[in-house]
């Protein structure tokens, strides 16, 4: 029976849609990723245009990885935060030689590869890869299809920009391994081509637009633009160079870092083809030596070379810090220097008080920004440098990032020229100066100085502290210098019509504002410790401290009649019992916490939080003394909250797995970690396990 002419022609448009998408798929990979374009460019654009009016007639031939569907779609609203589903780990950082055998020595420790005495160092192959200046991004494929693409935000969780990331040709929509593993995982760099960069410049300068100020910056913003056919226009590119799948895979499994890349390049991404497989540490360091000079021929920003140990098995045993594994770091390039004239000499004054000195000198241009101040950190930094005003100055930035004052060119002095010193006074309220024995900082002691309150009040408002949404910095700097607040209970006694009459503050956001401040007061008491802004007291140690005494007096009672008992608790040290003791016997804070009750702050733990705090105590015990690593996925709470179970009960929380792990709590999709525990011999339980042993105080 023959079929009817609707399916035969149904059959044949399903066919040339499959053959155009083969086509189009295998030039873009010769052109973006292999750089040997294999079609002419009018023949790449004839046949999209046929596939792309093949499945505007038929959208039932429309695929995800079709080429057509790199770009399209309507502007995002916004970005979602989704959590890794492994972690995107920063590197350590190494600025010489010296320092990068320091690694060394430490990875082959830890390894139990110590050399003997006067022997030589064992050689473990490893990895260099030329530090990419862009912008990290996490891929997940699942079946061989691009499902995600993320930033890297913490690296625990990052902003889902998939939309965006499908435009980067460079990025296969389907992996070319077939069959594909369940789930991959790839990480790498998005960047912006120079010469991408100064085109998109050329157009912008020529649109009349504010120019982009370097590539690293363009592509960030790039990345985080609502509309993808935005990001389609700037034409980013992407280099993958990590790694991961699943434990039950069964197909060809990478056994070292040079494999991954490998992989990485069968199944279609671009990987920077200047990597290099090096013997030993001395390979190192000579690929490292020969690449200062030739970076700069590259069509892209890199800022040094990232070694890796090659062996995957050997990274595992290495393991991580709790921020960066122990297996590879960054070996920095010297920091770009230009030389400068000092301007001036200027003063900002901190919320703590602390005075620091920022010179302002002459624009110079600095890895792709302009570069016109630099604080000078202290007055002891100040007597190094022997600055004097007028003098031509040395500037770098410190990390790739931070502007820095590195030295003075005292043989281009001008004649007569004054040495340059803090000021005796305030220059914000004019009160004089304090430095206290044994401390660099120089500080203003005056609680009343306006800088001070305008640096409390920021601080009192921030998402760590009271959270108040919509008191921003130009609204505090107003509402000071009216005289409208003038104490942080102030904040409190405003009402809708003054805020009403404020610049930029119409009458509904008025409401909003006040509405908001009526809400923080039921903040937490660890915020309200922490939003208090007493020196060295951070949100990690407000909680602790706020979890040992219920209330305010209390604490001050203790830290000003019995500090020894703060100094004795888990992470609180002489430093912050010290600071406690002096913030609480200080009149003027007296005053604020007394102002602070009148306005409704309860500086105290809810009934809630007691009860709370009371059922952790009860239980704080069970795995006192346990080292804990979490791995894979739980059915009912985040990794993070597993943490806080653990920790309240007394454990430790580590981020890889040894002979003094306890024991690993696994969920679903367990990596290495959980292989490693096997091997070892290392007891492993689930969620409902972790409960049991937390109930029965029991390991």
């Amino acid at each position: 029976m023959t079929a009817p002419a609707s399916q035969t022609a149904s059959n044949q448009f399903n066919e040339r849609a499959t053959e155009l998408r083969q086509l189009l798929t295998r030039a873009a990979h010769a052109y973006y990723v292999l750089d040997a374009p294999e079609m002419e460019d009018a023949v790449y654009d004839r046949l999209y245009r046929e596939l792309l009016d093949l499945e505007a007639a038929h959208p039932e031939l429309v695929i995800a990885d079709s080429p057509t569907q790199r770009v399209g779609g309507t502007p995002s609203e916004g970005f979602t935060s989704v959590a890794h589903r492994i972690p995107l780990f920063s590197l350590d950082n190494a600025f010489s030689a010296e320092e990068l055998r320091s690694w060394y020595a430490r990875l082959l420790k830890v390894l139990d590869r110590e050399p003997a005495a006067d022997a030589p160092p064992p050689a473990l192959p490893m990895v260099g890869e030329l530090k990419i200046d862009g912008n990290a991004l996490a891929l997940s494929y699942e079946n061989g299809l691009l499902v995600r693409g993320t930033t890297r935000g913490d690296g625990e969780q990052g902003e889902e920009i998939t939309a965006n990331v499908r435009t980067i040709a460079s990025i296969p929509l389907r992996l070319q391994i077939d069959p594909p593993p369940a789930w991959v995982e790839v990480r790498g760099e998005a960047l912006i081509p120079d010469r991408t960069f100064a085109a998109i410049n050329a157009d912008r300068a020529a649109r009349d637009e504010p120019l982009f100020a370097n590539p690293r910056n363009a592509c960030a913003g790039t990345l985080r633009q609502l509309d993808p056919r935005v990001v389609a226009s700037r034409r980013l590119d992407f280099f993958a160079y990590t790694l991961h799948l699943p434990n039950d895979w069964e197909g060809s499994r990478p056994t070292s870092q040079w494999e991954c890349l490998s992989w990485l390049k069968t199944a279609g991404f671009r990987v920077n083809p200047n990597a290099s497989l090096l013997p030993d540490l001395a390979a190192v360091e000579s690929f490292f030596n020969a690449w200062d000079s030739r970076r700069h021929d590259l069509d892209y920003a890199t800022d040094g070379v990232v070694v890796k140990l090659d062996d995957l098995r050997l990274q595992d045993s290495a393991g991580f810090t709790q921020k960066a594994p122990r297996w590879a770091i960054a070996l920095k390039y010297p920091a770009e220097e230009a030389p400068s004239r000092l301007l001036r000499l200027t003063c900002q004054v901190g919320r703590t008080g602390v005075i620091t000195p920022v010179a302002e000198f002459e624009p110079v241009a600095l890895a792709g920004t302009s570069v016109s101040r630099a604080t000078l950190h202290n007055a002891d930094r100040l007597t190094e440098l022997d600055l004097h005003s007028g003098d031509t100055i040395v500037v770098r930035k410190a990390g790739e990032i931070i502007p820095e004052v590195l030295r003075v060119l005292p043989e281009l002095r001008p004649e007569g020229a004054q040495p340059l010193d803090l000021p005796h006074q305030c220059p914000s309220c004019e009160s004089e100066l304090v430095r206290e024995s044994g401390e660099a900082a120089t500080r203003c002691v005056n609680s009343s100085c306006p800088a001070i309150l305008r640096g409390a009040l920021r601080h009192w408002v921030s998402k760590g502290a009271l959270d108040v949404e919509g008191m921003g910095g130009k609204l505090i700097e107003q509402l000071v210098e009216r005289g409208l607040v003038r104490s942080i209970s102030d904040l409190y006694r405003l009402d809708v019509a003054l805020l009403s009459s404020l610049e930029r503050m119409g009458e509904k956001s008025a409401e909003n504002l006040v509405t908001a401040m009526e809400t923080s007061r039921a903040q937490p008491w660890a915020r309200q410790l922490y939003a208090l802004g007493i020196h060295h007291v951070g949100e990690v140690n407000a909680k602790a401290l706020a979890a040992a005494f219920p209330d305010v007096d209390t604490l001050a009672q203790t830290a000003v009649d019995h500090p020894e008992a703060i100094s004795e608790l888990h992470g609180i040290g002489l430093e912050i019992t010290q600071s406690l003791q002096q913030w609480f016997s200080t009149g003027a804070n007296q005053t604020l916490v007394q102002q602070l009750r009148e306005v409704g702050l309860s500086l105290a733990a809810s009934e809630q939080e007691r009860l709370d705090l009371a059922s952790r105590t009860s239980m704080s015990g069970a795995l006192s003394g346990q080292t804990v690593v979490i791995t894979g996925t739980l059915p009912s709470m985040s990794r993070s909250q597993a943490k806080d179970l653990i920790e309240a009960a007394g454990g430790k929380v580590s981020g890889s797995v040894s002979k003094k792990t306890s024991f690993v709590l696994a969920g679903e999709e367990a990596g290495s970690k959980l292989e490693k525990a096997n091997k070892l011999g290392i007891k492993v339980i689930d969620e409902a396990g972790l409960s049991t042993l937390i109930a029965s105080d029991e390991i």
